[in-house]
């Protein structure tokens, strides 16, 4: 299947002006002056004119609760699957899933065959080993044996710290977690990252500086969410990302400032990436730790407030964007994803040149989305 992509703005995700782009199957195989009278008169070609459009890489979302999560209000709050419709309404061509709180009703072999279910509906999935606790629930007895045996984990988590929540385990624990996952990414070529679910506690960060610090633990194998609790938090994942860490800001409606904040206050910006945290509870807990109130996080909420970063805040196009595609791609090793390349996954999203609303998705070179309709929505949707 040739698809010809033709004069659209190209943000790859650094801006490369006009260009046209050829998608042959799942691949990109050319972006820059493509003849198009040549190319029909020797292959049956789906031709887009991307007049007026940006085209972008698909957003990739490291952090979404694709079976679901919470429980922490009652079994009547366990929140419901991610559906394909929703996360290709996003933006979002690749997913990360997580388990959260719950390792008991939530499986990993739950997750695991999730993510298999999106692989077939046509967009990339991958998984954490894990939940928040440690010891932390594995499909095969071993963090290490899962990231080097099973195709679709690519690191653990999402480990808890800094929350009443989590399993309160020591600095030894927590480290030989980390070691098992860096091994076992090292034994299988993926990213081993260890993916940390960081609360509200006053510790912060402490954690994982104490693991850079006091083991032989290189700091890409940190992946640290949720930073954006307060600007305390902010200003301790900064220090951590100049360490050589990745830290990842949850999307909610302030996610532009702290992005702004961030980048003012010297952050490394190339160490940095935003999650939706999609389909995950959103509990609310006093200075006691009761539960005072609930939600669940949405996936659309993540391309809103990249939108919002650009048009709200000032920052240009071409920074915010890979937060969202080559940030996450270079932290989880997916080396032909979150970039607009030859040679790359065809995970194409175009907007609106002037309102950036999403008009086309294109996930490893299937058009899932045309002029804001679902083309492709989920098995049972």
């Amino acid at each position: 299947m040739f698809t010809l992509i033709k004069n659209g703005e190209i943000y790859a995700p650094n801006y490369m002006g006009k260009q046209s782009i050829l998608m042959i199957d799942e691949k990109i195989v050319k972006i820059g002056t493509i003849n198009e009278e040549k190319l029909r008169a020797l292959f049956d070609v789906n031709v887009i004119d991307a007049s007026g459009l940006i085209a972008t890489p698909g957003m990739i979302d490291p952090h979404v609760h694709l079976i679901g999560g919470g429980g922490e209000g009652g079994f009547a709050t366990r929140t419901p699957e991610i559906q394909l419709s929703t996360i290709i309404a996003s933006g979002v061509t690749t997913v990360v899933g997580c388990l959260g709180t719950d390792g008991t009703t939530r499986h990993m072999t739950s997750l695991l065959a999730k993510a298999r279910g999106l692989e077939e509906e046509g967009i990339t999935a991958y998984i954490y080993s894990g939940n928040y606790h440690i010891p932390t629930p594995t499909i095969t007895s071993s963090v290490k044996d899962d990231i080097m045996l099973i195709d679709k984990v690519i690191g653990a988590g999402e480990i808890a710290i800094s929350d009443s929540r989590s399993a309160q385990a020591s600095l030894h624990e927590v480290a030989k977690l980390v070691a098992e996952a860096r091994i076992g990414g090292l034994l299988s070529k993926k990213a081993g990252v260890t993916h940390f679910h960081v609360g509200i506690g006053k510790d912060r960060l402490a954690f994982l500086h104490a693991l850079l610090e006091d083991y032989e633990i290189p700091p890409a194998n940190i992946y640290a969410t949720h930073i954006t609790r307060s600007k305390e938090l902010v200003d301790d994942a900064i220090q951590l990302a100049k360490k050589g860490a990745f830290v990842d800001i949850t999307a909610d409606e302030d996610t532009g400032k702290w992005i702004q904040y961030y980048k003012q206050s010297q952050g490394d910006m190339h160490q940095l990436s935003i999650s939706s945290d999609g389909n995950g509870s959103l509990p609310k807990f006093n200075t006691r730790g009761e539960l005072i109130g609930f939600g669940v996080a949405t996936q659309q909420t993540l391309f809103e407030q990249v939108i919002s970063t650009v048009k709200d805040y000032g920052l240009p196009l071409t920074e915010v964007l890979p937060l969202v595609t080559s940030n996450p791609a270079r932290a989880l090793r997916l080396d032909e994803k979150g970039a607009l390349k030859e040679g790359f996954d065809a995970d194409i999203l175009m907007l609106d040149q002037n309102s950036l609303e999403i008009k086309h998705v294109f996930a490893k070179g299937q058009h899932m989305l045309r002029d804001r309709e679902i083309l492709v929505k989920g098995t049972f949707e």
